[in-house]
């Protein structure tokens, strides 16, 4: 393993940030290569945990010769985020400067020609030359993978409708219980950056390509077991992609889940304030009219509290992890099978 550090001026003197960048040379020039990064949000951290026990297995494969493809790894891919700390709260899906999503406003190539983003010194803000880095970083790699988690939440993936069915593959080796398909989000987070020039390739290309964003569950659920099982998964796909040798492991595609469209995915908002008192847990099949949530708008009079329900039948993917909330908040994704009313154009949350 090498291991490079790039740095990247602040925008003001005397600050800049540390990009670590890991780096395992291929014995096979045709084999996939594989580009892998966590933390883009600074301050979800599953995936991070991930990466941190898949390592040393890829070193292991690496002195025993095992590993046929590149592999570029960025563990902590936004140092920017995870400095972001206010009142012992840390902070890191939004820029607080210009309060961006850090996963947001990328640009959108037409090939994997990478010479027209900013430079590492360019005359722009350090997140958007972080962000450029990224990319220059990713877009060499067959395989990429956006390592992310939810607030409380089932493991589950971002998807580009080309590369499906294909990617069953990483669902069944991660045992993520649902996929989220996309066509266009048109708010260029880094996997759709990712995907634009392979999309611009003919389709047959395309199938053998990976580009994803994984969901590993919630912001809490940062431990040694989930971390040493999601890097398993994680090795286990390299393995049935050929970017690692290793005659032991079999995967067995069954994923079963639900593929589900961003355009069936009702999000259930908070129509007033108030405190959150869940119904349902995440996994729950629910049907059209079951109670999800009471927002409780006045404490100690039930009068006040307002009862969301299910608008149709589905499966409960993601709740908040907060419990008092705002008007208009998004409190909780559920998994539909016809397209929601409130369906709009973009992502599913800011």
């Amino acid at each position: 393993m090498k291991t490079e550090t790039i740095q990247l001026a602040g925008d003001v003197p005397g600050n800049s940030i540390e990009l670590r960048v890991l780096r395992f040379e291929g014995k096979n020039r045709e084999a996939t290569s594989a580009y892998l990064q966590s933390s883009l949000h600074g301050s979800e951290l599953p995936g991070q945990a991930a990466l941190h026990f898949l390592i040393p297995m890829l070193e292991k494969a690496a002195r025993e010769g095992r590993i046929a493809g590149d592999i570029t790894v960025i563990p902590q891919a936004n140092p920017i985020g995870s400095a972001q700390w206010m009142a012992h709260q840390h902070i890191g899906r939004f820029e607080f400067f210009s309060s961006t999503n850090f996963n947001r406003s990328f640009p959108l190539l037409e090939n994997f020609d990478t010479s027209s983003l900013p430079a590492i010194d360019g005359p722009v803000p350090l997140a958007e030359r972080l962000k450029a880095e990224l990319l220059r970083q990713a877009l060499p790699h067959e395989i990429v993978l956006d390592l992310h988690c939810d607030d409380e939440s089932e493991s589950y993936l971002y998807i580009h409708q080309a590369f499906l069915p294909e990617m069953y593959d990483l669902a069944s080796a991660l045992g993520s219980t649902a996929i989220l398909s996309w066509d266009s989000t048109a708010d260029a987070a880094f996997e759709e950056a990712c995907a634009h020039p392979v999309l611009q390739l003919p389709k047959t290309e395309q199938k053998t390509r990976a580009v994803t964003t994984v969901e590993f569950r919630g912001l809490s659920d940062v431990n040694i077991d989930t971390g040493k099982s999601d890097a398993e998964g994680l090795y286990k796909f390299l393995v049935h992609r050929g970017v690692i040798v290793d005659t032991s492991i079999a995967l067995t595609v069954d994923f079963n889940g639900p593929v589900t469209p961003l355009e069936n995915v009702e999000m259930i908002r908070a129509p007033q304030g108030g405190m959150i008192l869940f119904h349902v847990d995440i996994g729950a099949q629910v049907k059209a009219g079951d109670k999800l949530v009471t927002v409780v708008t006045v404490p100690g009079d039930p009068a006040g509290d307002i009862i969301l329900t299910a608008p149709q039948a589905g499966r409960v993917l993601t709740r908040r992890g907060h419990r008092y909330t705002r008007r208009g908040d998004d409190l909780l994704k559920l998994l539909g099978s016809r397209r929601s009313e409130n369906a709009k154009p973009g992502s599913l949350e800011s």
